[in-house]
């Protein structure tokens, strides 16, 4: 019982991660990429407030010593990852984006091995370099050869640098105080609104900032109660129930819900050559993750 409950847990987890770049597509037009992120995380702030003022409370010394640090991951991790997949989404497709976001997994065990010497196996190196030709066939919309030539669409280019960033955010969260995850998220999604507020104002100064109309509010609210709640709730909760190790897995399902999403919800035509890197993605963060060296 416990696994059955994590395993719908974690596919609604999946499913609401994978709605949110069809969410950012839908925004075309009804909010502003910048006004959209600055909305999702300041309504989040105020609901994580809510349910997590006690513990808030509890941590606040540790907090307080550590204002920087959380600071730093909020604005990476939440600002800057959505300012780029939003603003990404006005030149590219919500699929598109959706398979570039499997590129993370790859980006963190490169950082790993880099920064703090992890170890690698053969297996995982494969893995590794599968994954990148799907990511580059995906960005280069089928044809690699455009990448030699810098032709790269600018939402394609701006969402392989939101994968960089939140590879870096996650590869950081190692150095995260020992707070109430309630309290991480309050002061995460906290630094996600105020460093979100020099992007609107940008915004607004080069004419461009719109703020949202009744579709617009809908989309505010799907983005602060499924991705940005219920979705983090829904994985922590599984990872108690099964494990991190397992509950990680689930996380490969986010490309394809927003693949499924994108041609469900928004019509996008699905390519052969979609197809084939979301094999290789998949197919080489799966090789990677069971060719890891034995603890």
């Amino acid at each position: 019982m416990p696994s059955r409950n994590a395993y719908i847990l974690l596919l609604l987890t999946a499913l609401f991660w994978g709605g949110n770049a069809v969410a950012g597509k839908l925004a075309i037009g009804h909010i502003s990429p910048m006004v959209l992120t600055a909305a999702r995380w300041g309504f989040a702030f105020l609901v994580l407030l809510a349910i997590g003022w006690p513990k808030l409370r509890q941590d606040w010394p540790k907090i307080r010593s550590q204002w920087l640090l959380l600071a730093i991951l909020g604005a990476l991790g939440f600002t800057i990852f959505n300012v780029a997949l939003y603003t990404a989404l006005l030149f590219t497709t919500a699929i598109n984006t959706s398979i570039e976001q499997a590129g993370m997994p790859l980006v963190i065990f490169v950082a790993n091995f880099l920064l703090f010497g992890m170890r690698v196996t053969g297996a995982q190196v494969l893995g590794f370099l599968i994954s990148i030709v799907g990511v580059a066939l995906t960005a280069s919309h089928g044809n690699p050869a455009r990448l030699l030539e810098l032709d790269l669409n600018f939402g394609d280019a701006l969402m392989l640098v939101a994968v960089l960033v939140y590879g870096a955010y996650t590869v950081a969260l190692r150095f995260r105080p020992e707070i109430h995850w309630k309290s991480l998220m309050i002061s995460l999604t906290f630094a996600a609104f105020v460093t979100s507020l020099p992007f609107v104002i940008a915004e607004a100064t080069y004419g461009t900032a719109k703020l949202p109309d009744a579709s617009g509010w809908l989309i505010v609210a799907y983005t602060v109660i499924f991705p940005s709640i219920l979705a983090q709730v829904f994985y922590i909760r599984g990872v108690e129930l099964i494990g991190s190790n397992r509950a990680g897995v689930f996380v490969n399902l986010v490309p394809i819900f927003g693949t499924l999403l994108s041609i469900v919800i928004l019509g996008e035509e699905f390519h052969l050559y979609h197809a084939a890197a979301l094999v290789m993605v998949l197919g080489g963060i799966w090789l990677a993750e069971h060719g890891r060296p034995r603890a």
